[in-house]
């Protein structure tokens, strides 16, 4: 097929590059740890070398983006800046720490005839990773796939492509310094979309596709995908302040949720209240995330306790705003923060503050989410924070991952059996 792709790159060029990682990801799928290590180890290198050329980029399209007037928080997910560039080098060496997945033999068990069977961890193979605006994204999809023995296909947005495209010269570089394949990491260099819905027709050669953005990309992707595709469309994260919560942890804990990276999927979006506490403790807290520069939507009860809501809208409801803006409603207990948690949320992150055991553990069980916390900030569903180094995303559907996506998550199991000459009866 030969037709052209907006004039950037062709149907068949599409194609190449995914069968190119179909080859590729023959060979990485059985290199030995020390080897991808050392390409790891080689990317963290490199990352340093290259540090200033690589903001140089950065910078372009930093520029190219404020020109277009982007959202000062979509700005600060696009900046590669120091303390960004040191948090990368930092995440690639925690991966290479990490315990390599494959090949590793769980629950090995003896059968009545004798018969050893297991569950070994095996790569999931060509992952396409389509993305928006973050370009570190691209050294945290590029080591985890590579240290669990997959191939990668990366797609930025293109508010981000000179970022990405000179972070994937530095990843195909140390791959070719360690001998291997350099298509085990490829960058699709164009930003028009048709590119992307001819490589979402690739199901002989991609095993899974995995979307990170706004809602429009991910719906973008699932209708065109022949390719199984893991998502989360929204990040619409709540913390339910109880009865017995200790108002002293609650408020650090609401105030870092929302205002330390409102533009994050893991960035609160709304605040319940217990009838029994809102009183006393919503106006307080209302007025501590005015003074931030949040704007506060209330429910009418909201509204009454606290002169610094403002009335909400009913779209406001179930929004993730990424901004400085959340929603508050006061709660008659338990019962309505779960209903409303479970016609709202978006099973990503969801928060209790509590001093009580029971009413802690229930939500633990009742509450259906990638993540469940008891007293602590919605900010911690991260797969570096949660210990799995890097992480590529964070799925709310279950199958076949649920919350962050670190090593393990990107391998499957097949069955390994070890016998002495048994036969079937």
């Amino acid at each position: 097929m030969s037709e052209t792709i907006s004039g950037t790159m062709s149907a068949a060029e599409v194609d190449a590059l995914a069968r190119a990682a179909r080859a590729a990801s023959r060979e990485t799928m059985s290199l030995p740890t020390a080897v991808k290590d050392a390409v790891l180890a080689g990317i963290a290198t490199l990352l340093a070398e290259k540090k200033s050329m690589i903001q140089a980029e950065n910078a372009k399209d930093v520029t190219a983006a404020r020109a277009k007037g982007i959202a000062a928080a979509m700005i600060d997910r696009l900046t590669l800046s120091d303390a960004v560039f040191a948090q990368m080098i930092k995440g690639v060496e925690e991966i290479i720490a990490l315990p390599d997945p494959v090949g590793a033999i769980e629950n090995l068990r003896a059968r009545p005839n004798g018969l050893m069977v297991g569950r070994m961890g095996v790569p999931l193979g060509v992952i396409t990773m389509i993305y928006e605006s973050r370009p570190n994204v691209t050294i945290d999809a590029a080591v985890l796939c590579l240290k669990a023995g997959n191939t990668v296909i990366l797609r930025g947005g293109s508010e981000a492509i000179h970022s990405n495209l000179a972070l994937a010269a530095v990843i195909r570089e140390a791959l070719r310094r360690e001998g291997v394949n350099a298509n085990a990491a490829q960058v699709l260099p164009t930003t028009d979309r048709q590119a992307v819905s001819r490589l979402l027709t690739q199901e002989e050669n991609i095993d899974l596709v995995i979307p990170r953005g706004g809602e429009g990309l991910i719906r973008f992707v699932c209708e065109q995908s022949r390719i199984p595709v893991l998502k989360h469309y929204r990040g619409v994260c709540h913390i339910y302040i109880d009865k017995d919560a200790d108002q002293q942890k609650a408020l650090p804990i609401i105030m870092n949720a929302k205002t330390q990276r409102p533009g994050v999927c893991n960035a609160l979006e709304g605040l319940l209240f217990d009838e029994a506490i809102a009183a006393e403790f919503l106006p307080l807290a209302v007025r501590q995330l005015r003074q931030a520069g949040v704007i506060v939507k209330g429910c009418p009860r909201a509204c009454g306790l606290s002169a610094d809501c403002v009335p909400a809208e009913d779209s406001d409801w179930g929004r993730e705003f990424l901004a400085l803006e959340l929603v508050v409603k006061v709660v008659s207990g338990f019962a309505e923060a779960k209903a409303y948690i479970e016609r709202y949320g978006s099973q990503h992150t969801e928060v209790i503050v509590t001093e009580n055991y029971s009413t802690a553990n229930r939500f633990i069980r009742e509450i259906d989410a990638s993540a469940v916390m008891v007293n602590a900030s919605t900010r911690f569903n991260d797969g570096g924070q949660f210990g799995l180094g890097a992480e590529i995303g964070i799925s709310t559907t279950k199958l076949h991952a649920y919350g962050p996506m670190g090593l393990e998550e990107l391998t499957t199991r097949k069955f390994v059996a070890f016998g002495e000459g048994q036969i079937r009866a």
